[in-house]
This record gives structure tokens, C-alpha cells and sequence, in this order.
């Protein structure tokens, strides 16, 4: 299937659109030319990809919080939509441990505002919602993750996506499965990729240092995590959402991510962001004390390769390598909508080779 062909003028909401995979998400939509709504919180950071993108004025981006049914719910009703992606969330483990309450009703009651704008609508035909790779119940005991483990997130954010997953099982077998409505959820995490400013996370901790000629901090760099760049799962979404637009069969969950050999430590993941970006830069170990998060997860990802004959196709090498390429291009004055167009079509022929 042409993605692109696919989408080109389908109505989408997206929900969380303004975030950094959610501008990724809107940019490869336009680009295919979709009719696109986006409903989300104003972006989170500044500056921040969204508004780097240049694409508001080219879709209908409403800004609103999800946790506020009756706004929510007047948005999906002027876009009237054939597809739906969920992305907005409350997404920082961290942030999870100081404010639990924001994250419940933001990761469980926006995704229950949003299955019942679904469960109301008429137009509606297939519904992806975008969870994590940390929904399951991790002991750390270096298991790799099928989509048949227990779902039991351990910190406020890894359970808040959990219980999220659980209200769309509910939804779909309550409402939704029998007027061929097809729901999937997938369960990927820790992408990187250009434009993400945001706090606490290795890659965007390490762009700004480097900018700021400054060492590069790691605060645990023994932990093992399924790290790939963010066009992998967006393409993925895509992906999914399309398949089962045209066999509601595909309607399941599934995980995302890369293959085992780029499941690596933050450690290595710095290192190879330092050759990439060269100058002789340095990371250096500064372990401190943090909630608790879980140091080893690793997915299994067979059932999507095997559904949808899929593979990964830019390794952890290249990942970083596209991440310091947007940054160095973005410092040196290059339009950001160009990069993220050079790189999306860049991808997309590396896939179709």
C-alpha cells in the first residue's frame, strides 16, 4: 500500500497534534494530502516543532485540553472524521511522579472523552490509539514483551496508558466492534528524532548541551530501552490505521519497535550520538537518585511484522545520525518544514528499496 496515496483526502483528527510525534504525524498527512484537524494543548515547549513546522495554516489546529468532553467533542463533530489517532498524553514518567493526579485524567478520561466522541460519531471507520511500550507489568527482570503480557504500568504514567489501553478493550467490545468500527492500539516509546525539545529525555539532553558547548549529562546509562527514530512508529500508525480502515480483522494491539540489536543503554546510545555529532564531545555519568523506573524493556514485535509484512528500516546509527543532521541543518538557518520533508521522503525511499 502507497501511504501517501492512501491518506490523500481523508478527513483525520488528530488528537495531541502540537507535540513532537503529533507534528511529525500532521507533516506526513499534509504532505499526502489529507484534510487534518488537530486538537491539543498549546505546545509544551519553546520552541518547539509544531510552530518550527509551519504547517497550522495548513490544517485545522484547535487548541484545547481533552480532558474537556464538551470542547472536545465540538471539534470531532466539525471535522466529522473517517480516522482517528490518539496521541494526546500527559508523556514524562517524571512529570508523573510530581503531578499523578494531571496524568490520570489526562492519559484515562481524555481517552474516554475521545472513544465517546467515537461511540457518538457516524463517519468514523478506524481508531488507532497511541499508547507506550511501558504499559506492561515490569519486574526488570530482562523479559522481552509480547502484546499477551499483563498490562500493570508501575509509575503513575506507564499505569495511567495501561488503564488507557483497558478503556479502549472496553470501548471496542462494548460499542465499537459490532458496527465494524476497527481500534487498535500500539505500544511504542522512547523515539528520537529532530525537533524534540523536551525535558528529561537523552537525545534532546544531549542536542543541548552540544549546542551550549557544554558535557553532555547521562543520569542512568544502564538502562536498556528499544530507542528508534520517530518516523519508525509514525509510519507505523499509519500504517495500521489504514490496513484496518480496509480489513477490520487487523483490529488488535501491537507493539513498535526496533530490532533487538538497536535495544541498547542509554550509555551507548550516547556514545554513538557523540561520534555522530564529533567535535570531540563527551558524556559523563552523573548518577542521582529518581523515581523509580524500570531499567530493562525490550518488545517483541513479530505480531506486526508478521500482520503487516513490516520491517524497520533506519537502525539506531542512522537514527542519531538523522537527528544530529536536522539539528546542525536547523542551526544553520534551513527552513524546518524542508528538513522534515528531505527526511520523510528520504525514509520513504529507503523503505520502498
Amino acid at each position: 500500500m502507497n501511504i501517501l496515496d492512501f491518506y490523500k483526502g481523508k478527513k483525520i483528527f488528530v488528537t495531541g497534534h502540537t507535540g513532537f510525534k503529533g507534528s511529525w504525524l500532521c507533516k506526513i498527512l499534509l504532505m499526502s494530502g489529507a484534510d487534518v484537524t488537530g486538537y491539543s494543548l498549546s505546545p509544551e515547549t519553546e520552541p518547539n516543532l509544531f510552530d518550527m513546522a509551519e504547517i497550522e495554516g495548513e490544517m485545522t489546529s484547535i487548541i484545547g485540553d481533552v480532558r474537556d468532553y464538551e470542547s472536545l467533542k465540538k471539534a470531532f463533530d466539525e471535522c466529522n472524521p473517517e480516522i482517528v489517532f490518539h496521541l494526546a498524553a500527559q508523556p514524562i514518567v517524571l512529570k508523573s511522579y510530581e503531578d499523578p493526579k494531571y496524568t490520570y485524567e489526562t492519559n484515562i478520561m481524555g481517552t474516554v472523552n475521545l472513544l465517546e466522541c467515537i461511540r457518538q460519531s457516524k463517519g468514523v471507520k478506524s481508531f488507532l490509539n497511541v499508547t507506550t511500550d511501558k504499559v506492561y507489568e515490569n519486574n526488570g527482570d530482562g523479559f522481552t514483551f509480547v502484546e499477551s503480557d499483563k498490562l500493570d504500568g508501575y509509575d503513575p504514567y506507564s499505569n495511567s496508558k495501561s488503564c488507557s489501553e483497558l478503556v479502549t478493550h472496553s470501548y471496542f467490545k462494548s460499542f465499537l466492534r459490532d458496527r465494524k468500527i476497527s481500534v487498535s492500539t500500539a505500544r511504542a516509546g522512547n523515539v528520537i528524532g529532530g525537533g524534540d525539545f523536551a525535558e528529561n529525555r537523552i537525545i534532546p539532553d544531549c542536542v543541548r548541551a552540544c549546542v551550549n558547548n557544554e558535557k553532555i549529562i547521562i543520569r542512568n546509562p544502564y538502562s536498556i530501552r528499544p530507542f528508534q527514530h520517530v518516523l519508525e512508529p509514525i509510519f507505523v500508525y499509519l500504517m495500521i490505521a489504514a490496513e484496518q480502515y480496509i480489513d477490520f480483522s487487523k483490529s488488535d494491539s501491537y507493539n513498535v519497535g526496533p530490532d533487538s540489536e538497536d535495544c541498547i543503554t542509554t550509555g551507548k546510545l550516547a556514545d554513538i550520538f557523540c561520534k555522530a555529532w564529533g567535535d570531540n564531545v563527551e558524556w559523563v555519568n552523573i548518577c542521582k537518585k529518581t523515581p523509580y523506573e524500570a531499567e530493562f524493556l525490550k518488545l517483541d514485535c513479530e505480531k506486526l511484522k508478521d500482520t503487516f509484512n513490516w520491517q524497520p528500516v533506519w537502525n539506531i546509527e542512522k537514527a542519531v545520525e538523522k537527528v544530529v543532521e536536522f539539528t546542525k541543518e536547523y542551526y544553520s538557518g534551513t527552513s524546518v518544514s524542508e528538513i522534515m520533508e528531505k527526511q520523510i521522503k528520504e525514509y520513504l525511499g529507503e523503505k520502498n528499496v
